[in-house]
Formats: structure tokens, sequence, C-alpha cells
């Protein structure tokens, strides 16, 4: 079999290569056959066009008989605690996406009042402490550059600041005041977790960003396997200010959530046709009608996913700020992540 022939067939050779017994395909070495790796395997798929059409499918109203069911199906597979849910009553979803999106009862979630930053979801926390070097850790021993994350400061955002030279400078941009320190933390929502997320901290919203990106799964396992994963993917990224200075948050998309809500922006449509990846979309909260931006208090809604995804805050706060965590640890949105 000649090489060009091979390289043709290199796909459907390497799903072959990685379901049969092992050394099936050995022979093929000998004429410079290599598999492609199973990384660059799974970023080929299709996960993109694959979540629209499942977006479609959980706007598909279930006949009222089929509702029980098919959602106490999804209960015992991931946990819900339904119990917990604003309604009970697995009839009244009418939809899929209605089942994921369901709001909880307000006592559900009582705000922590005694710390500055609470989690805006319920989740797992991956990883969370100091930014060193402009390089974040997506999970222990994994880490993303904090400028392919974020994006490159812009005048959009109305900040005075000369492009980055450098990783460290691009981290001193972020932090406006002089003994601040810059902390991160990675919430991971699982598919059985609550979906809407809060505001973490009284702050000032002033500026999204876009990211189109791929749709990967974002679960533990994957992020100890793709480098730089949160960055590949559709993420938007909202950035202003609290009390302490610079504040983010990020919602990250994920296979089958590439619905991204936010609110108060009527103008963000993720996981559209009409972006491309690689590219990004800014808008600024901040007119001329309106100089502050979008002032968002501790606890209110902010947005939801339609499954499940991670949420990223990237955060300026003095040094003596510590949070009160340990990795690996289940979270419900409105406990304490660290304070003062």
């Amino acid at each position: 079999m000649s090489r060009p022939a091979l390289k043709l067939r290199s796909w459907p050779l390497t799903v072959l290569y990685y379901l049969l017994p092992f050394g099936a395909l050995r022979p093929l070495s000998r004429v410079g056959w290599r598999p492609v790796s199973r990384v660059a395997l799974y970023k080929s798929v299709p996960t993109r066009l694959l979540s629209r059409a499942w977006g479609r499918l959980n706007q598909v109203e279930l006949p009222h008989w089929l509702r029980r069911p098919v959602y106490s199906l999804y209960i015992w597979t991931f946990g819900v605690n339904m119990k917990e849910a604003a309604v009970e009553d697995l009839h009244h979803y009418r939809n899929l996406s209605e089942f994921f999106r369901r709001k909880l009862k307000p006592q559900a979630r009582p705000v922590c009042c005694l710390h500055s930053v609470i989690s805006p979801s319920d989740g797992k926390i991956l990883n969370f402490g100091q930014v060193k070097n402009s390089e974040v850790e997506q999970v222990k021993g994994v880490t993303y550059s904090l400028e392919s994350f974020l994006g490159p400061r812009t005048s959009v955002e109305d900040l005075p600041f000369p492009p980055a030279a450098s990783c460290s400078s691009f981290r001193n941009q972020l932090v406006t005041q002089e003994g601040n320190e810059l902390y991160h933390c990675v919430i991971y929502l699982a598919p059985g977790d609550y979906h809407c997320f809060h505001s973490p901290t009284d702050w000032t919203v002033s500026h999204r960003r876009h990211f189109p990106g791929s749709l990967m799964s974002v679960n533990p396992g994957m992020a100890r396997w793709i480098k730089e994963l949160f960055c590949h993917n559709e993420r938007v990224v909202l950035t202003g200010d609290w009390k302490h200075g610079f504040f983010s948050l990020t919602a990250v998309g994920a296979t089958n959530v590439g619905s991204i809500r936010i609110y108060f922006d009527r103008d963000l449509h993720t996981n559209s046709p009409r972006y491309s990846k690689g590219s990004y979309n800014d808008f600024s909260f901040v007119t001329h009608a309106n100089k502050e931006g979008i002032p968002m208090r501790k606890g209110e809604h902010l947005g939801e996913f339609n499954l499940g995804s991670t949420i990223v805050l990237i955060f300026e706060a003095p040094k003596d700020f510590n949070f009160k965590l340990k990795a690996g640890q289940k979270i419900r949105f409105g406990e304490a992540l660290g304070s003062l």
C-alpha cells in the first residue's frame, strides 16, 4: 500500500488501531504508518455540530406520559436531588432543557455573608491558589496560559496598558494595586449539578469576551489529558472589578453545553455557526449612558449552562486572602470560597 493511500486512510485505521486487540495492525508500521494520537483523534470530532444537534433535541417537547421515566432515569444516573428543586413535579418540565435549567427553592442555597468570595455554583473544586508566572492549573500538574485563556488586553476594556511583552508582564497588567496577588479557582459542574451560576461577590462587570472554540468534555479526566483544554473550548469571559481590583468570571462550554447564557447580555449567542474558531468577540458594558458597567451583588443570578461545565474565577486580592477549600471537594452555590 502506498504512503499517500495510507495517509488518506489514516483516520479509519487509527480508530481500528485503538479498538482492535493490541498489535493487530502492527504490520502496517513496516510501511511507515503511525496511528494518530488519541488527543488529535478526539479533537477531530465535530463537537460543535453535535452540541447544536443535542441542543435542538433538548428543546423537543416530551409527551406527558414520557416525562417521568425519562427524567427519573437521568435523576438515578447522575444523583440529582429533586427535593431542592423549586418544582419537584417531573411532569412540569416540558423538555430536557427545562429540566436541566431547573431552579432551586430559595432556602436550598443560603449565601454565606461572612466571607468575601462565595462559590458561584454547585460543583467540584478542581484547583485553586495563586497565579504563578501567568500560568494557571486546570488540574494539578496541567497548566494553561493566562493570556491565552483571557485573551489580550485591548482598548475595548479601557485599559491604557501596552501589549504584554512577556507572561509576567501580562499578569502585572491585571494586578492594579501594589501588594496584591492574583488568585484563581476552578469549579467543575457535573451533569447532575444545579446548572445556574451566580455572582461570587459584589463586583461590577465592564466587559465580555466570547471565544467560540471547541466543545470538548471538561470532566477532570479529560482536563488531565488535554493541555490547555480550557483555552481550546468555547467560553465567555466576564471581566470587571471589585473592591480589591481586577475580577473575572469565565463560563467554559463543553460537549453538549454549547449554550451559555448570561442573563443581562442579550447580544450573546454561543455555539453559533456565524463565529469561526480562533476568533473572539468583544462587547463593552461601559457606555456613555452607563459609565460604571453592570453592578452585581453577591449571590445574584448571573447565568446558566444547558447541561454542566466549568466556572473559572481569576481575581486580584491582598496577600492575606485565604481559600477555605480542599482540592477535589464538593461545593455548593453560596458556600465560602475564601476571605481576608
